[in-house]
């Protein structure tokens, strides 16, 4: 019996351990969470995008040295396998009452699965299924803030208790007119309402929790009369001067990033549509203080039940959850049907071989082998800029992505035509086994990043085109995708990104109309690049080369030559011309290279400009 019971302190030890460094990630990850309201109190942008960046290497920094520290300690890896049994035992006993108990199983999973030997670990060892619910899960303490306050107004009171639920988040700066924004928030809800009578159950409920990301501040609440739900969110920003008084300010020497620290509420989103466009997961990870992450995302769901869980963690930040329930999804998915992975549609890029599945809505992207010779690049760069968009802004315009290593798919869920390409471009990538002895051979990708499928807004052209554009509908949809895709480069370009290869096919649209880039092999930062207009020809032996005939360095770019590669077709140069023309001007590039190397920080909304109180109310305050 004795060394039973050596073995259980020893399993104990372990998940003690295990436990103590999940509880000093989620720590970090909260403290930093929490530093964003200072942040945006004080109008530190560049410290509010530089956190953003680092927190996302919270989670594997934690895992190595909770790994580190198991073998240093106990020798982790050299455990038998009782007494991995018994540590996860002992682990499911410390999550009865955790807050965060999905958090710290999937950290489990991450120090596990890094510390044994594939060969070793299976499924008895690591939380495939959730072993504790998250459901109603509270906080005690006393002084513990609750999830979502609720609050009762009456038509009488609105604006009263609008102006206390603003004020209750505490924020240290002045606003400009708090109570004019109320109001405006206050008729805006009773358009949406409209003649309905209020209610016995009638409240508003907001998550207490402000969401920072960018320059923004949000509020995220739902309004309940009766049966029906009505989801909104509230921006809040610095105010922006106007022209003029920006041009006062900056001749005086004053900044005119924010108005002494002046606070607006900028606009009212109502509905689904206007919170997963905020939530996109083409936008950079919110920062929020969370004591119990599963209750928000519970409650977020309640506002977007269309946005898969895996997504709301991971527009929280928390992408390593986001990433295990997104595999479960998918598993789930795969159990559930039996469709076959095929070659994506679309014209095939020279770097990434992209296949998907057409019942699930994601696509799968694998790093060829070899390129062709106008692409001088290199498996670790092209990881490198999936890494930087990851965690740069992404302002709505590029496409975030899930990296998968040891990816295992069933054998014949895959066309032949499939498997061909891959041992045709990526053979390296690629492994055709039985490798769990089980009778099920496998396809297995060594590495693959994910994101969700868009229409390639080649395709989507083209659709049109075939309709006619003498048909309205066709010029319409045209037009909406070439102001879009224009849109979508200068909002990257605000960012401080140069898409490099701008070509149709490299862009998607969303369900929502949003033109997004998915293609990031040739990404810049634009603060990199040396914009520059062709030079005049030397003589006529030039004007009439098909050569270049100028020197050209590696990060020259000449704004005027994009024009022959995107503009064949007449319709589209019509549309493009009229609304984006300043795009083939390298003076464009040129000036907001300048502003960002001063830096300033651009503000990039997620939604509407008409949207916005100042736009509605006071043109001269937008700005």
């Amino acid at each position: 019996m004795f060394p039973q019971r050596l073995d259980s302190t020893v399993a104990y030890a372990i998940a003690k351990a295990m436990m103590d460094g999940f509880n000093r990630h989620y720590q970090l990850f909260r403290t930093e969470s929490s530093r964003a309201k200072h942040r945006f109190e004080t109008a530190d942008w560049h410290g509010q995008q530089r956190a953003q960046r680092e927190r996302i290497e919270f989670y594997d920094l934690r895992v190595r040295e909770a790994s580190i520290r198991l073998e240093r300690e106990f020798k982790a890896g050299e455990q038998t396998m009782d007494v991995w049994h018994q540590v996860k035992l002992h682990y499911i006993g410390l999550l009865v009452n955790h807050h965060q108990p999905e958090l710290a199983e999937t950290f489990f999973n991450s120090v596990t699965t890094k510390i044994l030997h594939r060969s070793y670990f299976q499924n008895d060892f690591i939380f495939v299924r959730p072993a504790v619910s998250t459901e109603y899960i509270e906080n005690e303490e006393p002084t513990a803030r609750p999830t979502y306050r609720a609050y009762y107004p009456t038509q009488g009171n609105m604006h009263e208790t609008l102006v206390k639920l603003v004020g209750d988040f505490g924020l240290t700066c002045e606003f400009e007119d708090l109570p004019r924004d109320a109001g405006y928030v206050a008729e805006a809800m009773a358009r949406r309402l409209g003649d309905v009578k209020l209610r016995a159950n009638f409240q508003i409920q907001v998550l207490s929790g402000l969401f920072f990301r960018n320059k923004g501040a949000y509020v995220v609440g739902k309004i309940i009369n009766g049966f029906g739900e009505i989801t909104f969110a509230l921006p809040i920003l610095h105010r922006q001067p106007a022209p003029g008084e920006a041009l006062a300010a900056e001749g005086k020497g004053i900044s005119s990033q924010s108005d002494a620290g002046k606070l607006v509420i900028d606009a009212a989103l109502f509905g689904e549509d206007d919170l997963l466009i905020l939530f996109s997961f083409a936008r950079a990870y919110f920062m929020v203080d969370m004591g119990i992450p599963s209750a928000y995302v519970q409650f977020l769901r309640s506002l977007m039940p269309r946005m898969p869980r895996a997504e709301i963690y991971n527009a929280l930040g928390l992408a390593k959850q986001g990433k295990t329930l997104f595999y479960r999804d998918f598993l789930h998915h795969l159990r559930h049907s039996t469709d076959k992975f095929r070659i994506a549609p679309g014209i095939k890029g020279m770097v990434m071989l992209v296949f998907d599945l057409p019942s699930f809505p994601y696509v799968f992207k694998v790093i060829k082998d070899y390129y062709p010779p106008q692409k001088d690049t290199t498996r670790e760069q092209i990881k490198g800029k999936y890494l930087l968009v990851k965690q740069h802004d992404r302002v709505g315009r590029m496409a975030d992505t899930q990296e998968y290593s040891e990816v295992a798919f069933p054998r014949e869920r895959f066309s032949d035509e499939l498997i061909a390409e891959i041992e045709k471009f990526a053979p390296s990538q690629l492994e055709i086994s039985d490798r769990d002895g089980d009778g099920q051979t496998e396809v297995i990708l060594k590495h693959v990043y994910i994101e969700r499928r868009m229409i390639p807004l080649n395709l989507y052209l083209q659709e049109a085109f075939d309709m006619g554009v003498a048909e309205p509908a066709a010029r319409d949809q045209i037009e909406r995708a070439v102001v879009e895709y224009g849109n979508a480069i200068k909002d990257m370009v605000a960012a401080n990104i140069f898409p490099g290869d701008m070509l149709w096919k490299n862009f998607g649209i969303t369900r929502h109309g949003k033109v997004v880039f998915y293609d990031y092999d040739e990404i810049e930062y634009i603060t990199d690049c040396k914009f520059r207009k062709v030079p005049l020809p030397r003589n006529e032996e030039d004007e009439m080369s098909g050569e270049v005939w100028y020197s050209v360095g590696p990060k020259d770019v000449f704004p005027e030559t994009f024009g022959p590669f995107l503009l064949g077709n007449d319709t589209v140069r019509e549309v493009f011309m009229k609304h984006h023309a300043d795009l083939l001007d390298a003076a464009f590039w040129q000036r907001h290279q300048a502003r960002i190397q001063a830096g300033h920080v651009y503000d990039v909304f997620p939604y509407e400009q008409q949207k916005r109180f100042a736009v509605m109310h006071d043109p001269a305050r937008a700005g």
